[in-house]
């Protein structure tokens, strides 16, 4: 008879996996943003919901981060190739997004999205957040890309229907002979970063609309990509070019890929750093006009930053409330005892508080055009919420790996990654004295929508509407004196206009707390400071409803 080998330690105390759920289904909040959107948007959601919180799902997230991009320069004859090798997992995340619109829906048009084009899209990259940020990256620079490449409309009538296309396309060929593309970006430079005026590679026209690039990009992410959108001087001024990774003859388009980036998080997308030289390029716009052409761009690439962290924000909270559901110490379970319920619950307020901001942004985006003061919103509320949301979410993802121990800190689950991933959407697309600096330009030169946000704000905040005006206005007094103030304006807007959004949307309890707390409390460092006049329990249990 066979040995038989011991079974092992059977723990009874840990918190069952965490999947096989709807995280739309069970994110009421975001049902109820989404309760106005016509049944096939909602349909979509929620299968995008199951999707994201499978088991197969999450694997593909999980290998995608371990099994990273790998550069190749050369190939075996030594000819230069410059290709970056991405892992099956990386291309189904990636199939995934393009075919539910990830990569350009908002642009496509369809009539059941009419009036929701951005929010109905924000749901979706919301909820695929929750699961893997790192194929994001190239979807977002994608779905931005149309707004700068609608400045050229002969590069729009044969570049725009395949980026808009739901078909991903991975293979190594001209991009007009694809079903489909991404765009990825190159705008900064080792002398300069974010001051991209400091930019020294160069443009020479070469024909009509074509001009010839040289010189190199400190940070190019998605390098596989079939163009970049990039800034180059024609002259004195910057302008900004479609170029192309592959010729239509199949050649290379001079871009050398010198290495990738060893990045803290963000490890299933590949960055590198690119020479270039004989590079051809598609002016977009006019020449000298590069910033003004990007600048549609970057506000969209904006809103995806708030939308990922506020996403990854939700699915670790999410995992928290599951294994304190579960996790007894000390004889008790973890959610019944008195200091663990009350840092959950303060967390779920300044998540809840993010999800609202970044919906409320995108919904400024679909008005934006027939309602002038949605578009104040818009320009004004997207630094200031870029700006928040993304600061919050490494501190909120760290307290969420302490509600769940050591569990939280191991790579099999996905908190430690998402940890690794929050950073980066408060340092890309310009950091957080970058937005605190363009809420100041709106400040300085645009009054009238300032003044447009705060009587939105009055509006939505009931009672506590004048006195929060008030205060914003001394902060905005004091900003305009002191630009070393402009920080804190630039969250108290945040707070005040989370606060007004969370009343807008009636989330009662939930939204009196966040007033009192975030608006009319003491200054807090650190979680867990709700005192009892907050029933900490009914928030949690609102927001994180036990499964049935």
């Amino acid at each position: 008879m066979s040995p038989t080998q011991p079974s092992g330690h059977q723990a009874d105390n840990q918190s069952p996996p965490f999947s096989g759920h709807n995280a739309f289904r069970s994110d009421p909040l975001l049902k109820d943003i989404a309760s106005d959107m016509p049944r096939a948007l909602r349909d979509d959601f929620e299968t995008t919901g199951k999707f994201v919180a499978s088991a197969e799902a999450q694997d593909l997230a999980r290998i995608a981060n371990r099994a990273v991009p790998e550069l190749r320069t050369h190939d075996g004859f030594g000819n230069r190739i410059d290709q970056v090798d991405f892992h099956p997992s990386w291309h189904a995340l990636m199939r995934r997004g393009v075919s539910i619109g990830l990569q350009g829906s908002v642009w496509e048009g369809k009539r059941e999205e009419a009036g929701f084009a951005h929010q109905s899209r924000a749901i979706r990259f919301y909820l695929t957040a929750g699961l893997e940020c790192g194929h994001l990256c190239p979807l977002t620079m994608t779905n931005a890309s149309i707004a700068a490449i609608m400045a050229s409309p002969r590069i729009e009538k044969s570049w725009a229907p395949l980026v808009v296309s739901r078909r991903y396309d991975s293979s190594n060929r001209p991009a007009m002979q694809k079903s489909g593309v991404t765009i990825g970006m190159g705008m900064t430079e080792k002398q300069g970063g974010t001051d991209v005026r400091a930019n020294e590679s160069v443009a020479v026209r070469a024909g009509e609309g074509v001009y010839r690039l040289e010189g190199h990009k400190w940070f190019m992410s998605a390098p596989m990509s079939d163009a970049f959108v990039m800034l180059a001087k024609t002259g004195d001024a910057l302008s900004c070019f479609l170029v192309p990774r592959i010729l239509e003859d199949g050649n290379l388009n001079g871009l050398r890929l010198q290495r990738l980036k060893d990045k803290l998080g963000n490890r299933s997308n590949a960055s590198s750093e690119v020479e270039f030289s004989d590079t051809y390029g598609f002016l977009l716009g006019g020449e000298g006009e590069g910033i003004r052409t990007i600048l549609d761009m970057v506000t969209l690439t904006r809103l995806d930053c708030a939308l990922a962290s506020a996403g990854m924000m939700r699915a670790s909270l999410a995992e928290a409330v599951h294994h304190c559901r579960h996790r007894r110490v000390f004889g008790e379970l973890l959610i019944d005892q008195p200091l663990m319920i009350r840092v959950l619950a303060d967390l779920a307020l300044d998540v809840a508080a993010a999800t609202a901001l970044s919906l409320r942004l995108a919904r400024s985006f679909d008005n934006a055009r027939d309602k002038p003061a949605e578009a104040a919103i818009a320009r004004l509320m997207t630094p200031v919420i870029k700006y928040w949301v993304c600061k919050i979410a490494p501190s909120i993802i760290y307290e969420v790996m302490e509600c769940m121990g050591g569990n939280g800190y191991v790579e099999e689950r996905a908190a430690a990654r998402h940890y690794r991933e929050a950073p980066v959407n408060a340092i890309w697309e310009g950091s957080g004295n970058v937005m605190a600096l363009d809420v100041l330009r709106v400040l300085t030169r645009g009054r009238e929508l300032c003044d447009v946000a705060l009587q939105s704000i009055n509006d939505d905040l009931g009672a506590a509407g004048p006195r929060t005006v008030d205060v914003l206005r001394a902060c905005m007094a004091v900003a305009e004196r002191d630009e070393g103030a402009s920080r804190m304006l630039t969250e108290q807007l945040a707070l005040a206009a989370a606060a007004a959004e969370l009343t807008r949307l009636g989330a009662g309890h939930v939204a009196e707390a966040f007033v009192e707390t975030r608006l009319g409390g003491a200054w807090r460092s650190t979680y867990g400071m709700l005192d009892a006049r907050f029933d900490a329990r009914q928030i949690v249990d609102m927001l994180y409803p036990p499964a049935s």
